[in-house]
């Protein structure tokens, strides 16, 4: 770790970061590094003993909030988010489910860049755990070697499916294809929508962020201009 993330995690720790706490800072964004914070035994247990046990906490919450868990639509409920958070929407976060991508010899000659656009994505803030909602875009330059197309699709899917901060997201997509595809030539563009804004907080259901990577050729005026041309 950098001294400057270390230095960051420790402000964060104290909640002395700037001046202000945690309760300060509020909805903003701390970026605290490209690794998803994980404690180092989070895969000691299995699966299902998570689901159990998420499913038993799930249903503590509801019944603190007063919601009946003997009525038939709710008292399947704990279960229903316990398997959603563990099989689908935060299956991102376990290293067993990274997609296996096998490359191919660019026996096409094709080198000229290779642009995946609108790829749909659905993440979640982990600042409030609700639904990040975008479209990823994807571009690279073959280094003699190519990837499927829609091993593409799955990276986005792999690094979106954990409780994630967008610029996060950005360069955590563009490392895995970087050391993937073995070139710096690699771009990639996140353009989504934040509940965590537009249904709460400030409420704001008009904006959005982008985000992007440009590394090797991609990082000039004239290959950012090319691929702007391409996904417009």
């Amino acid at each position: 770790m950098k001294h400057q993330e270390i230095m960051l995690n420790t402000l964060i720790k104290e909640n002395k970061l700037n001046g202000f706490s945690e309760e300060e800072i509020g909805d903003d964004h701390i970026y605290t590094g490209l690794e998803t914070p994980m404690k180092p035994d989070a895969f000691k247990i299995s699966d299902e003993v998570k689901k159990d046990k998420i499913a038993d906490l799930f249903s503590q919450i509801m019944d603190v909030m007063g919601l009946d868990l003997e009525d038939d639509s709710l008292k399947g409920t704990p279960n229903r988010v316990a398997k959603m958070y563990i099989d689908e929407i935060f299956s991102g976060l376990n290293p067993a489910n990274k997609p296996k991508v096998a490359l191919f010899d660019n026996k096409y000659q094709y080198n000229q860049m290779l642009v995946e656009k609108n790829i749909t994505f659905y993440s979640n803030c982990e600042h409030h755990f609700v639904p990040i909602i975008g479209k990823a875009h994807i571009a690279y330059i073959s280094s003699g070697k190519v990837i499927g197309l829609s091993k593409l699709n799955r990276i986005v899917q792999y690094f979106a499916k954990r409780p994630q901060v967008q610029e996060r997201l950005t360069n955590q997509i563009a490392a895995e294809l970087r050391q993937i595809l073995e070139t710096e030539d690699v771009a990639v563009i996140i353009d989504a929508k934040h509940l965590c804004v537009s249904s709460r907080g400030i409420k704001d259901d008009t904006s959005a962020t982008v985000t992007s990577f440009y590394g090797g050729v991609f990082n000039t005026t004239s290959k950012i201009a090319e691929l702007q041309n391409y996904l417009n």
